[in-house]
């Protein structure tokens, strides 16, 4: 395992973290609450043994399942061996003190009496004022860390440049920051400038999204034909980061042993620079593709579920994606294997509060009505 220090924190961590918001489970279905504990346990302390340190969760992963989960994990001696990161739910605080319980009840969760790691999780423009100033937010951090129950502050992030940049500048307080970045989006949210700008203050950064939900493991037709076959989709996913020399950590997460045994490896061989100038090229090229082949930019986090009238909308929204990879006529049957279809969307709204990435999901989903239903 290669390692890299995390910018404030001074921590040397591994280059290949595990994010905990895929585990494998039952039913087979991503991001499921019912997990499957047993396969979910073994492929975490194989990934310790194999030098992962970095281990990432968060308060609604799996359906407030996966900390609970980490924490059986991390039974066993398996604790000590590792940095664990866990996210204060902002979004969810109705008064500051709100702050305190839910780190209590995280602590309780993960079977841990303080977490090396803690962020505020997906700040935005809304939730930096309503949540992050209003509610004193930085300060109980700080409170919280002096009573041995955080060691180090920070932050995740889901909006716009200027956004990530105010900040950045709030406060002296962090330590590191989680934004998301893959070669794909370079220009999105804070981007590559972001990453820069976080870095030339001292922060670390953790990287999430790497594969964008996966669409950089499963190219289009179009972004395959760009592409060199000399490695997998995704280790050049994987490498375009690690080539980068802000990148501390990037997070993977990771559902079957077999995608964990391939990025252990691929990790292994990882260095800042290890791509050449024409190889930078060819990706840049693999983006350009999948620019102009993206209808709906949803990474199927599933932040927007449970939807209250049951529509599954990370299906239906890569339904309609797949028309760009296939056809027509076979969009249509994926998107008639679907039980609630777009149109019981009632505009209520709900969604769209906890989307990440910002969508217009109620505008996305009259989009898919009426492309299907015409």
């Amino acid at each position: 395992m290669q390692y890299r220090t995390l910018g404030k924190t001074g921590l040397s961590v591994s280059v290949l973290g595990f994010g905990t918001m895929r585990l494998p489970t039952l039913d087979g279905q991503e991001m499921g609450s019912a997990l499957h504990e047993e396969e979910s346990i073994r492929l975490l302390r194989h990934a310790i043994d194999c030098g992962v340190n970095y281990i990432d969760t968060a308060y609604p992963y799996h359906g407030g399942n996966a900390e609970t989960l980490v924490g059986k994990a991390l039974a066993d001696g398996y604790r000590e061996r590792v940095y664990l990161a866990d996210k204060c739910p902002i979004w969810l605080l109705e008064k500051p003190e709100d702050f305190e319980r839910i780190l209590d009840e995280q602590l309780h969760k993960c079977r841990t009496d303080h977490f090396d790691l803690y962020l505020l999780h997906s700040i935005s423009a809304n939730t930096f004022e309503s949540k992050v100033k209003d509610m004193g937010l930085i300060e109980r951090m700080q409170r919280a860390q002096k009573a041995g129950k955080i060691s180090h502050i920070g932050f995740s992030f889901h909006d716009q440049l200027p956004v990530f940049q105010r900040v950045l500048e709030y406060t002296d307080a962090w330590e590191f920051c989680q934004i998301q970045l893959n070669y794909a989006g370079t220009e999105y949210q804070a981007g590559l400038e972001g990453l820069r700008m976080a870095a030339q203050r001292g922060l670390g950064v953790v990287v999430m999204e790497p594969l964008l939900g996966g669409k950089l493991a499963r190219l289009t037709p179009k972004m395959a034909a760009c592409i060199s076959e000399e490695k997998t989709p995704v280790q050049w996913a994987l490498e375009w980061l690690w080539n980068l020399s802000e990148v501390g950590v990037l997070l993977s997460g990771m559902g079957t042993m077999e995608q964990l045994e391939q990025n252990l490896a691929w990790a292994e061989q990882s260095r800042v620079g290890c791509l050449a100038e024409e190889e930078l090229a060819m990706l840049e090229q693999v983006r350009r593709a999948y620019m102009e082949e993206t209808l709906i930019p949803c990474t199927q986090c599933a932040y927007c579920m449970p939807c209250p009238n049951g529509l599954n909308i990370p299906a239906l929204f890569e339904a309609y994606n797949s028309v760009v990879g296939s056809t027509p006529a076979v969009a249509a049957r994926r998107y008639a294997q679907i039980a609630v279809h777009a149109s019981a969307c009632v505009q209520c709204g709900a969604c769209e509060a906890h989307c990440p990435q910002q969508l217009a999901i109620r505008r996305h989903l009259k989009t898919v009505e009426d492309f299907f239903g015409s």
